[in-house]
Formats: structure tokens, C-alpha cells, sequence
């Protein structure tokens, strides 16, 4: 069996090796497994390595360390461990820290606050109707101010099915019952939750019965539970009958003049690796890197609802195992990779990443008007895909890579809006009403996409370069409808805003590789997926602990330890340890270790969406797209797509409507022949 690669994930039998020399250090004490991930190697280690790699040498490889987060003797541990010779090279105590949360211990809450009397009691007063099941929902708590944070809280939010199938939509019934449950799965208070926008200072605790004018029957999202289905769709088949143009080696990946590593981890899912076009280097890791969707009800308790999904609850853990036929559409290729058990086992994680082709229209035409000749080539993109659900809401994360260079990122938002019970006639201007008794509140999802760049080197730098008119009346303007760009080369690290006013665009240039017919620095320039910002006020905890929701973009000086946004643990944290902070530390220190022209640099992306719930949302939610760009600027000599075949019926093979599938008539000739 080949080694592995230095970038690709922990095997089963590397997980098991690292949880078996963990135990040893607490024999008495079994501990309860969080992570056990691959510490990716040094940059610098690795930059020497691929070089080699790419100039078909055998490198030696960088050692393989384990990152490894348990729990012993009721303490937060993180240990660094050598794959290979087993040994622990750190091991630290994480005082007042706490990992994220997976579905085994949401459970365990979920199960021990139902136990409990109080809660039970509540249940009793709130007088159900005849045959409700009673759903608790844990979420994380986020910070606010009124407990200790050194102690895991959980919040438990109250909802109920009526319908006997389980896949009833329960959102659709929320309750007034909201809990705290420690770290211990002790229920340390209970509260009734507001109705009016009156009741937004104090938590409140006056028991109501449920007002049963709120039972309603349009809410319902599952097939089998709805009673209207269209069947005006046939069916669309994605074929390919000489198989896909992609080729896959373990986690190395190649297609058409791409070739990159997809790699995958517990925390931010599907990240890529080493991606080149035409064999020259472009980036050295594209991911996502933190993900905060803060709700804009201000009445308490309701600020504790600001999920960092990455941070907290991980996009890896809570990928999808994604299904044929479902979610990637034609020839497919899946990958699986591995987690943790609580107890230390190798934990497989199914069918989390698909690699497809799609179709993406007209890649580029042109019909020559004196001739009537036309010439045009359709697009081909390879998708790379993983979904995860957290709780409520689905969200889809697809890269897509074109034969133009470009490369493509979106996200889709899909799912279910998490609901806040409302009294029948009342309303608050911070939320929608979507059915009797539901309240959809406003809510924000901002996502930090983090571009690491290698532009024909990892000495890069970040210009930002704005379209405006030029002077006039001016001897050089005569006419008044000349405009310039104006460049501005970012020398230090900042947050910079987007102006859309001047279409202002940022560009990744390699200043020592000059492109031979424009004169110009080669380069890829952001298309950013314009985006409000955090809307929540500086001073909230909500906007210490994002510091990302600043800007739409950041740039920084790159360090090995700085891969997520908001700081690596963002479990109930505090504030003052992401990207914003990384930078104050640095300028404080040396003026020098915050310079960003011409040096390995890290590009950050704000992005999301201001979600003000519409009825339309409701009960599930149709996905709302949001695409950030990465496209060539004077990169190559001419167009890189100009080689792709051109489109033709006798590839294609299109039908008229009327018409038969020539493939069928072939089939049935043969079949009468027969």
C-alpha cells in the first residue's frame, strides 16, 4: 500500500494508532474523543516538498501529526501526536476552552433534559393537545453576557410534532419552554419565552397554556405527508457514454488542464489543495473558513441564538452522506473520509464529497456577420460538492472549476427557518409570521471564505483597482465619456470594503512574473459576492467574537497557526481572537511582520446573506444562491479556453421537440431486425 500524501486525511488505522497511545495516558480514565484530525505540515515544509513533488522527484515526506482533542478527568485536553513513531510532541490543558459539539453528546442533552421533573412539570402546564410528542432542540450557547463562559452551556429550545410520521415538520409548533442544561446534563433554568416586542429586557417566567387556535395544517414539507404533487416534470438524464473527462488518484484530482488535492477534515469539511491550471500554480489552499449566522430578535434569551457552524458544530462531522440521483447528478465519483467516536474509534464519513461534470451553457461564440459562420464551444465545469445540515438549515458548498481558468464558489442555503413561538395577532418588526403562531425571525448568515494564493509563487500581492470617470471638462476628455482605473497596491494588513459605485475589483498579482504583452503583473482578481455586513452593534459580543463581519475582505500576512476567522475556539468564546485581532498583535509587535506587498499572503472573503424571512420560505426553504469568483487577469496570453472542441449536434446529440432519441430509434430498429 502506497503512502499517504502529505495533505491527504487521517486513515481509519491512523485514528485508531492515536487513540490507542492517547489512552495510555489516563488508563483509568477512557476520556471522551473529539477530534482526531491531521495537523497539515508547516507551509514552509510543504511549499519545498510539492516543488519536488511537481518536478517528478521522491521528497522526503513531512512528518504525519495528529491534532487530538478529548476530554480526561473532566478537562479540555489537546494533544499533538506523531503518527508514525507515536510520540506526543505537546499536550495542553485548555482552560475555560470547550470543543465543539457533535450529535452523541446533543443527544445525551437532549435526553436529559426531557428527564427532568421541572422541565416535565413545564410540559404539564403548557396543556398539549391529545397526542403531541414533545421535540427538544440543544443548540450552542452564544455568549451574552449573563453566565460564566468557563462552563458549557447548552440551550434547549421546545417544539412539538402532532403528526404520528416522524418527519413531520415540528418547526411548525414551537413552544414557549426554553432551558439551560450545563456541561454536567444538570437543567439549571427554565424560562417561558416572550411573545410581544414589549417583552425584551427581562427573561420571562410566567407559565401560558398552549393557545390551541395555533394547530394548523399548511406546514408540512415531507412527500409523504403532502397532498398536492405536480407531475408536469419528466425526466432530465445526465449522460456521458465514454464515462467522465476527470480522473481520480486517491485524493488527487485531474481534469482536462486542472490538476489539485481535495482534502477534508472535521472543522471545515471539503478543503482544496495545490491547485494548478496548464501546470502552473495558483493556489496553495482554498476553504471555507467560519461560518456565523446571528439572529436579530433582541428580546432575551434570544441573542443566544448565533451559531459559528464551522467553530462549533463543523461542517465535517455534519456532512451529508450524499445519495445517486439526489444531490450530484451524472457520472460520479464519491469520497469518504474518517472522524472519532467518543470512545476512540475510526468513525467512517460516507459519500461526503462528489466530483462531477455539469454543463454551464455557452463558455464563448462568435458568428463571423459577413459569412454567416458561427463557431462556439459550450462550457464544461468540474463540480467538487459537499452539503452539511446543521439542525434547521441545510447548506450546500460547491466548488467549481471552469475551462476558462476560473474557479466558482457557492453556496446555497436550503432547509428550514428556526422558529420562535408568537402570540395569534401580535408581531414584531424583527421577524416574519409564516403561520398561526410562527415567527420566523431576521437573521444574518456570514461566511469567511479563506483564498491562500500561489501565483507562479507564494510571494503575492493585493492590489485594489477601481473604475472612475476621468476629469471633465478636461483637454484630455473632451467628450466627457472616458474612465480610468486606479490602482492601489495594499501594502499593510487590513479590512477593505467593497464600492460597487466603482466597480471595484481586488486583485492577487505576482509582481515578479510580468505578462509578456500587457506589461502587467499576472494576476487573479476576486469577484466577491456582495454582501451587507454584520449588522449587530460593535460593541455586542456578537460582533467581538466576528471580527470577520467587519470587511468584505482582509488581507493578512500568512501564519500557519491562522485558519479560522474567528479564532480557533469559538465555542461560547469571549471576542479579541480573530483576524482582526492577529493583525493588532502583529502591528503591535514589528511594523515589518505586517507587511503584505510581495510576501506569502492570505486573501479573506466576507460574504452571506441578510435573510428577513418571506412565506415563501416557508415550510421549507427554496435555496438561495450566493457565488464568489476567482478569474485570470493578463494570467495567460490570450484566452486559456480557446482549445475546447467545439460544440456539435453529432456530439451533442440534442432531439427536436416531436422527436424521437436517435439512440432509441436505433435501439427499436434493432430490436425489429431481431
Amino acid at each position: 500500500m502506497s503512502s499517504p500524501h502529505p495533505f491527504d486525511p487521517l486513515s481509519a488505522a491512523e485514528i485508531a494508532t492515536v487513540a490507542r497511545e492517547v489512552k495510555k495516558l489516563s488508563p483509568n480514565d477512557h476520556g471522551i474523543f473529539r477530534v482526531i484530525t491531521m495537523a497539515e505540515p508547516p507551509k514552509a515544509e510543504m511549499v519545498q516538498y510539492i516543488e519536488q513533488e511537481h518536478s517528478h522527484r521522491s521528497p522526503a515526506p513531512p512528518k504525519r501529526i495528529a491534532k487530538v482533542h478529548a476530554y480526561f478527568d473532566k478537562s479540555f485536553h489537546e494533544l499533538m501526536v506523531n503518527v508514525e513513531t507515536h510520540a506526543i510532541i505537546s499536550h495542553d490543558v485548555l482552560k475555560g476552552r470547550h470543543s465543539h459539539v457533535d450529535t452523541a453528546f446533543m443527544k445525551q442533552v437532549e435526553t436529559a433534559c426531557l428527564a427532568d421533573d421541572q422541565i416535565q412539570a413545564e410540559i404539564k402546564a403548557l396543556n398539549l393537545p391529545q397526542g403531541a410528542k414533545v421535540i427538544v432542540e440543544p443548540w450552542t450557547y452564544a455568549t451574552d453576557g449573563m453566565n460564566d463562559m468557563s462552563q458549557r452551556i447548552t440551550m434547549c429550545w421546545f417544539y412539538m410534532r402532532l403528526s404520528s410520521h416522524n418527519d413531520a415538520n415540528y418547526y411548525a409548533y414551537p413552544l414557549d419552554i426554553v432551558a439551560e442544561v450545563s456541561e454536567a446534563l444538570h437543567v439549571v433554568k427554565v424560562h417561558r419565552l416572550p411573545s410581544s416586542v414589549t417583552e425584551s429586557i427581562d427573561i420571562v417566567d410566567k407559565p401560558t397554556p398552549y393557545d390551541h387556535r395555533k394547530i394548523h395544517t399548511s406546514s408540512e414539507y415531507h412527500p409523504e405527508i403532502q397532498s398536492q404533487h405536480r407531475n408536469t416534470t419528466k425526466p432530465l438524464q445526465v449522460v456521458q457514454p465514454e464515462g467522465p473527462s476527470f480522473q481520480i488518484d486517491g485524493n488527487y484530482v485531474t481534469w482536462e488542464k486542472w490538476t489539485m488535492r481535495v482534502g477534508f477534515n472535521y472543522r471545515e469539511g471539503l478543503t482544496l489543495h495545490d491547485i494548478r491550471y496548464d501546470g502552473r500554480s495558483l493556489f496553495y489552499r482554498l476553504s471555507l473558513s467560519e461560518m456565523f449566522v446571528p439572529y436579530g430578535d433582541p428580546r432575551c434569551p434570544y441573542p443566544r441564538k448565533a451559531a459559528f457552524d464551522l467553530g462549533n458544530d463543523g461542517a465535517g462531522v455534519n456532512a451529508n452522506n450524499l445519495k445517486l440521483g439526489c444531490d450530484c447528478l451524472g457520472h460520479i465519483k464519491y469520497f469518504d473520509f474518517w472522524h472519532v467516536t467518543s470512545a476512540g474509534d475510526a468513525l467512517k464519513l460516507p459519500n461526503v464529497v462528489c466530483c462531477h461534470e455539469q454543463d454551464d451553457g455557452i463558455l464563448w461564440k462568435h458568428t463571423n456577420f459577413r459569412t454567416g459562420n458561427a463557431a462556439v464551444a459550450r462550457s464544461r465545469l468540474l463540480v467538487l460538492q459537499t452539503i452539511i445540515t446543521v439542525s434547521n438549515y441545510e447548506y450546500v458548498f460547491a466548488s467549481y472549476f471552469g475551462q476558462d481558468a476560473s474557479i466558482h464558489y457557492e453556496v446555497r442555503a436550503t432547509g428550514i427557518l428556526s422558529t420562535a413561538p408568537i402570540d395569534i395577532g401580535d408581531s414584531v418588526p424583527f421577524g416574519t409570521v409564516v403561520a398561526p403562531g410562527v415567527l420566523a425571525p431576521y437573521h444574518q448568515h456570514l461566511f469567511c471564505l479563506r483564498i491562500d494564493p500561489a501565483l507562479d509563487g507564494h510571494k503575492n500581492s493585493l492590489v485594489v483597482e477601481d473604475s472612475v470617470p476621468m476629469p471633465f471638462p478636461h483637454p484630455s476628455n473632451t467628450f466627457g465619456v472616458g474612465y480610468v482605473t486606479e490602482s492601489t497596491i495594499v501594502e499593510e494588513e487590513t479590512g477593505l470594503d467593497l464600492d460597487h459605485s466603482k466597480a471595484r475589483t481586488f486583485k492577487v498579482v505576482n509582481e515578479n512574473s510580468v505578462n509578456a504583452t500587457t506589461g502587467t503583473p499576472v494576476g487573479f482578481k476576486l469577484l466577491p459576492c456582495y454582501s451587507q455586513m454584520l449588522l449587530a452593534h460593535p460593541s455586542s459580543y456578537h460582533s467581538r467574537r466576528s471580527e470577520f463581519g467587519k470587511h468584505a475582505v482582509w488581507v493578512t500576512r500568512y501564519s500557519d497557526s491562522e485558519l479560522f476567522a474567528a479564532g480557533t475556539h469559538t465555542m461560547q468564546s469571549l471576542g479579541g481572537e480573530g483576524i482582526e485581532s492577529w493583525m493588532k498583535s502583529r502591528k503591535d509587535n514589528s511594523s515589518n511582520a505586517s507587511k503584505t506587498r510581495d510576501e506569502d499572503i492570505v486573501i479573506w472573503h466576507t460574504f452571506g446573506s441578510t435573510h428577513n424571512p418571506r412565506i415563501e420560505d416557508w415550510p421549507v426553504m427554496p435555496a438561495e444562491k450566493m457565488i464568489v469568483g476567482l478569474k485570470p487577469v493578463n494570467f495567460f496570453d490570450r484566452n486559456p479556453a480557446l482549445d475546447v472542441q467545439i460544440s456539435s449536434q453529432e456530439s451533442n446529440k440534442s432531439v427536436l421537440v416531436g422527436e424521437k432519441d436517435p439512440e432509441v430509434v436505433e435501439r427499436e430498429a434493432g430490436k425489429a431486425r431481431l
